[in-house]
């Protein structure tokens, strides 16, 4: 069931995992400076499904998703009220680095960000960047061709990661963000910037890699989120106390939330009522 904060603010009735959970992200409050970004917010990440965040703009999906690997911690004034769980350990703990948090929450980002460099030394930078020992070249090939763009780069690893299409710049990215072999993968809006075939070719990617990582994915395409997730989180934002705030409205099963939604906040979202 739904319940109130002591404010009288509404909470979301608590999901409940099917499986094992790699990521328990429990969000109170995220701040930046005075401005409350998003309030109470339990969204666990359950290994080796695609969690899928739905929302209308300003909802908070980003900054959440940003939050499970402490990229917001590059913001100066942003302020996380919580904990977020990565096997038992809170990744906002004072010991924690949060660059070693990264080794293993790793992200891919709206638009592709290949660096000025070849193919091949994309892959290897992660690698390289925390010391690995192993054999490398390896590690590259493996993360291409889990990525899906090893036959088309195979032929040409010292070109320019510049030089390929904007589909294949993703992938290639993606291909970066695996080759260190996280645990989970953070991916928000990967195919905002793509074309239609582009886009099919990274969702069918998204539903290959869950077999190795677990996925978190932020989109602003509802067909999308019934396409690759299994698990769906919608939030929606609250201007009851006069500020625009993010909040989980309802989390469940892909399929339930789409179908047979709990809210009618969800409902009306999912008819398309608004976005």
């Amino acid at each position: 069931m739904t319940s109130l904060s002591d404010t009288g603010e509404f909470i979301a009735k608590k999901y409940e995992p099917q499986g094992p959970v790699v990521l328990d992200c429990q969000v109170n409050n995220i701040f930046y400076g005075d401005f409350r970004a998003v309030r109470d917010s339990h969204i666990p990440i359950e290994k080796n499904k695609v969690t899928g965040f739905i929302g209308p703009s300003g909802c908070g999906k980003s900054t959440v998703l940003r939050s499970m690997n402490r990229m917001n911690d590059l913001i100066e004034s942003f302020r996380f009220d919580g904990s977020i769980n990565y096997h038992n350990n809170d990744i906002y703990g004072k010991k924690v680095d949060p660059v070693v948090v990264r080794r293993y929450i790793g992200m891919v980002f709206q638009l592709p960000n290949p660096f000025s460099m070849s193919i091949y030394d994309n892959v290897a930078f992660g690698l390289r960047l925390n010391g690995f020992k192993g054999n490398e070249e390896e590690m590259v090939v493996k993360a291409l061709k889990r990525a899906a763009i090893w036959d088309d780069v195979k032929d040409k690893l010292k070109n320019s990661g510049l030089s390929l299409s904007g589909g294949q710049q993703q992938r290639l990215c993606i291909a970066r963000a695996i080759a260190t072999e996280p645990d989970v993968l953070l991916m928000d809006e990967p195919c905002s910037a793509l074309d239609p075939i582009a886009t099919r070719q990274v969702e069918d990617l998204m539903v290959e890699l869950k077999e190795h990582y677990s996925v978190a994915l932020v989109t602003h395409n509802m067909q999308q989120a019934t396409r690759v997730a299994d698990v769906t989180a919608f939030l929606g934002v609250d201007i009851s106390q006069g500020g625009r705030t993010g909040y989980l409205v309802e989390m469940g099963d892909t399929k339930q939330v789409f179908e047979d939604p709990q809210q009618k906040l969800t409902q009306q979202y999912v008819r398309g009522e608004f976005s």
